[in-house]
C-alpha cells in the first residue's frame, strides 16, 4: 500500500482526513481507493465495581452525536473515558477516573485494546477495570470544564438490564458489563 495524496478537510475539533491510497487487492490487482478518517486520537475506559457490594460506577452526560442520531434527551448512560493526551493509557484512565467520578484509584486492570469503529475512526480504545470502595471517593464527580457529568452507582444487575431495556447504548459500557459478567468477577 502507498499513499498518494492526503487532504485535510477538517481541523475544527479533531482531524478528518481524505486519504488517496494504491491498494493491492487479495486478487492481485492494484486499485487506487480514497477513504476518510476521522482522528480524534487514542483513548482509555474503564468501568469501576465493588464486588462485596456488587455495584458498579457509570456515569450519565450529554453526547450530541446521540442526539443528531434520534437519542431524543442526548443523556448517555456509559462507562468513564476519556483521550490519552499524549499519557499512557493507564495514565490517562486514573486522570479520567478522578475528574469524571472522583474516585482515587489503587490499581487499575487493563482487560484488552478494541478499535470501536475501523471503518472511519482511527481511535484504539484501552480497556480498563478497577475495583472501588467508598474511602476510595474525594469529591461529588461531574468532570472538569464543559462537562456536566451525573455519577451513578447502580447494583450490577441493574445495570445489565439496562442492557436489556436499551437504558444502556454505549459499546465500551456493555462491553465492559458483559466482561464482569462472562469473567464471574460480578455474579
Amino acid at each position: 500500500m502507498s499513499i498518494t495524496k492526503e487532504e485535510i478537510l477538517s481541523d475544527y475539533w479533531y482531524v478528518l482526513k481524505k486519504t488517496t491510497f494504491n491498494f493491492l487487492s487479495k486478487k492481485g490487482i492494484q486499485e487506487m481507493l480514497s477513504r476518510e478518517t476521522y482522528d480524534r486520537g487514542n483513548g482509555a475506559t474503564i468501568l469501576l465495581y465493588n464486588q462485596t457490594l456488587q455495584t458498579v460506577i457509570l456515569i450519565k452526560q450529554f453526547r450530541f452525536p446521540t442526539y443528531v442520531n434520534g437519542n431524543i434527551t442526548g443523556m448517555l448512560i456509559e462507562t468513564c473515558a476519556g483521550l490519552l493526551n499524549e499519557n499512557s493509557p493507564e495514565e490517562a484512565i486514573r486522570r479520567e477516573t478522578e475528574e469524571e467520578t472522583d474516585y482515587v484509584l489503587s490499581s487499575v486492570k487493563k482487560v484488552f485494546e478494541v478499535y470501536m469503529s475501523p471503518g472511519s475512526v482511527t481511535e484504539k480504545l484501552y480497556f480498563f477495570i478497577a475495583e472501588y470502595t467508598s474511602d476510595m471517593k474525594t469529591e461529588t464527580g461531574g468532570g472538569v470544564e464543559d462537562e456536566d457529568i451525573e455519577v451513578l452507582e447502580l447494583s450490577f444487575h441493574t445495570a445489565m438490564q439496562m442492557i436489556a431495556t436499551g437504558e444502556i447504548k454505549d459499546g465500551k459500557t456493555i462491553i465492559l458489563l458483559q466482561h464482569l459478567a462472562l469473567s464471574k468477577i460480578m455474579e
